[in-house]
């Protein structure tokens, strides 16, 4: 199923004649509206007549988080006050929080893109669809609720919290979709098997799962942990939210809805534009965008981009799994790490829940890695033995994997705190 036919399978040449008309005038709009954009364009002597196509995009400048972050609250606000009907904001954890205003037209286009992702993924109007990412500040909540109502389902605004009572009103409303972060849907996973339920005693079809990293090896763990079909969703706060790509039943790829994202890959040293099928560093350009537009913002998302029409219809540019981001990536002795790595190992044992913690430290002078893995109930045992041969064997996995030699500690079952958000999921001491 395709929401939108007239965007989704739009030719790549209207579609760039689209994307060039947009490009053209957003960059207008910020050059007369955000000091900080006209400020960055005179110092390159660039003027919105240069902009003609979006080939021209290359051009212009990056925007940053720090960007955001050092113009806090609105230095960066293109709209009004009077036009801007929400606000949202990221954590702040490092720093000041990124604020977002929205205008009238921004949330509008966010329910439409938010409802492509959800038909792609076969969600329809006689779906009953429990949003289970935070209300509040991050998009997450609010970002799928209003794509579920635009689109016409029954939206249950579950939230996080009361994993119990979730399961129940997911049993007794025959509720058959959710959104939520993959780490959750394990957690709502176990929290089914410790009420003495199963799959068979629900009626979920559908996950739409995004905000953090996760594995193909974690998708075949929820989808037979919860028996449903599970899908990517992607998107940041900076950006829009939630709906800014999104996988369909042919699952190569995510396709993003470029009409209103335009997507880049550079190499995050050089900043050099690069080509289709090249990983790097994803930026994102606003190209209808009011509220708080940005130009090529770097995401730090590590994946490549694919073009092609893809089997489902639909022809927009589709971005692969995020295969880690540039700053959340470890250097080990010199090694680059990745928590996803960590993880698939973990996935493809049986004998391991997928909860698992990296602790780097330094000791004298040199770089450690522990890896803490939760063991099943079924494999957790009293055999000393037994335990030692399962640890070297993933020890022995992890070191093939990740070309360093990793400290695995075997953890009991349960013991390794959950997460009913983002999952935390990487300590780094060197920094502290």
């Amino acid at each position: 199923m395709i929401w939108n036919p007239n965007k989704e399978c739009m030719s790549r040449d209207e579609m760039h004649a689209l994307q060039s008309r947009r490009l053209q005038k957003l960059v207008n709009y910020v050059y007369h509206n955000v000091p900080f954009y006209r400020n960055k364009m005179q110092e390159m002597d660039l003027s919105p007549e240069d902009i003609k196509s979006i080939d021209d995009i290359v051009k212009l400048p990056f925007t940053t988080k720090q960007d955001l972050r050092d113009n806090y609250p609105y230095g960066l606000q293109a709209a009004p006050p009077s036009e801007i009907v929400r606000v949202h904001a990221s954590s702040g954890t490092t720093g000041n929080p990124t604020i977002v205003g929205y205008t009238r037209k921004d949330l509008a286009v966010w329910s439409e893109v938010m409802a492509r992702c959800l038909t792609a993924y076969g969600i329809t109007r006689n779906d009953t669809f429990s949003v289970s990412y935070g209300y509040g500040l991050f998009t997450g909540g609010l970002g799928a609720h209003y794509g579920v109502e635009n689109l016409g389902a029954t939206v249950i605004p579950t939230s996080t919290g009361n994993t119990e009572k979730h399961i129940r009103l997911i049993r007794d409303l025959k509720i058959t979709g959710i959104a939520c972060t993959p780490s959750y849907a394990l957690y709502l996973a176990e929290t089914l098997d410790k009420m003495g339920l199963t799959k068979d005693d629900i009626s979920l079809r559908i996950g739409a799962f995004g905000a953090e990293p996760w594995t193909e090896n974690m998708r075949k763990e929820i989808e037979e942990r919860l028996g449903l079909k599970g899908y990517n969703l992607y998107g940041l706060s900076e950006i829009m939210g939630p709906g800014v790509s999104h996988e369909c039943e042919c699952q190569n790829g995510s396709h993003i809805c470029e009409d209103h994202f335009y997507p880049e890959i550079i190499n995050p040293e050089t900043l050099e534009q690069l080509p289709y099928g090249t990983q790097g560093e994803l930026v994102f350009t606003t190209l209808t965008k009011e509220g708080m537009p940005v130009l090529r913002y770097r995401t730090k998302d590590l994946c490549t981009l694919m073009e092609g029409t893809c089997a489902c219809g639909r022809t927009a540019v589709r971005m692969g799994r995020i295969m880690g981001r540039s700053d959340d990536m470890l250097i080990i002795r010199g090694i680059n790490v990745f928590p996803s790595q960590v993880e698939s190992v973990i996935l493809e044992c049986n004998e391991f829940e997928p909860q698992y913690m990296l602790i780097v430290d330094r000791v004298n002078n040199l770089d450690t890695l522990q890896v803490q893995v939760e063991l099943r109930k079924d494999f957790f045992s009293a055999d000393v033995g037994g335990m030692l041969a399962l640890k070297k064997r993933l020890a022995d996995k992890l070191k093939s994997v990740l070309s360093i030699s990793a400290d695995v500690r075997l953890m009991e079952p349960g013991s390794i705190e959950r997460s009913q958000g983002k999952s935390k999921r990487v300590i780094d001491n060197r920094k502290l």
